[in-house]
Order: C-alpha cells, then structure tokens, then sequence
C-alpha cells in the first residue's frame, strides 16, 4: 500500500553555503542521504541496525537537478519516494521543496545490497517496508541509469 512520499526538512545553515550564500552544490546531496537515513528508519531498518549486522547498502549512481536557488535559513522539506524495488536494489527519488511549495532540486540514489560472500537478495521485510513509498510507474516518468538486479 503506497503512502505518499516520506517527508523530511532540513534548514540550509551558513555552513551548507558557498560564498555566494547558496546552497552548495555537494551538500544537496547530504541532505538527501539523511531524508534516506529518516525513511531506512521509518521503514523499520534504521541504517545503524543494518551496519551493525553487516547489511551494507552503498550508493552506486547518484544525480541531482538544480531547479532554484537555496539560501541559508531556508526550511526545506524533502519528498521522498521509492522509484523501483529490483531482486537486490532500490532507487529513491528525493524533491526539495521550499516553504512555499515551489520545487528547489530533484534528486535520485541507487542502493545495492551488498555482500562479499554470496549474491544477497533484499530481505522481504526491507521489500514491504520500502513499498509503502512505492510510486507507480508511468509515462513521462523520469528513469535513471540502468540498476543492478
């Protein structure tokens, strides 16, 4: 059953900034990596859990569009769905959203389970949870690089 994206806001600090004041261009990505940390825990496998047991989950193909400048003081909330749900990886789709609604930057990561000694599968449990962000696929949908299966 799918819920809508996850949310997660931020406020852009002087130390997010360049020196023309905005956001800098690398820590868009910070941002979405902690909205992936909030919704790994939402989903019932916060990220320290999964470290802990030895899951790991690395980013393989990370992109961003820039839509709108984002200046220190700035609440920004992050929209978060799952794009798609493969054998043994996901992709999330993050939108930054500035307080009045209007869209500041898109963002996509592609998560691969990981392991040295056997072909891992995602676990079930990681597979229902993330579903519930699931956003169904259709045209003029945006796709990213190609996933690991």
């Amino acid at each position: 059953m799918t819920e809508g994206p996850f949310e997660h806001t931020f406020e852009v600090r002087l130390h997010d900034t360049d020196a023309a004041g905005v956001l800098f261009f690398a820590h868009l990505f910070r941002h979405a990596h902690d909205a992936y940390e909030s919704l790994m825990a939402a989903a019932g496998s916060p990220l320290q859990d999964l470290i802990r047991v030895g899951t790991a989950l690395p980013i393989v193909h990370a992109e961003a569009d820039y839509q709108a400048i984002m200046r220190q003081g700035d609440r920004i909330r992050v929209a978060v769905t799952v794009a798609e749900i493969r054998r043994r990886s996901f992709s999330l789709d993050y939108r930054f959203i500035d307080p009045r609604g209007d869209p500041c930057a898109r963002a996509r990561t592609v998560h691969v389970l990981t392991d040295p000694e056997t072909t891992p599968v995602l676990p079930d449990e990681l597979r229902e949870a993330l579903s519930r962000w699931q956003t169904p696929r259709g045209p003029g949908r945006r796709k990213g690089k190609p996933q690991a299966q």
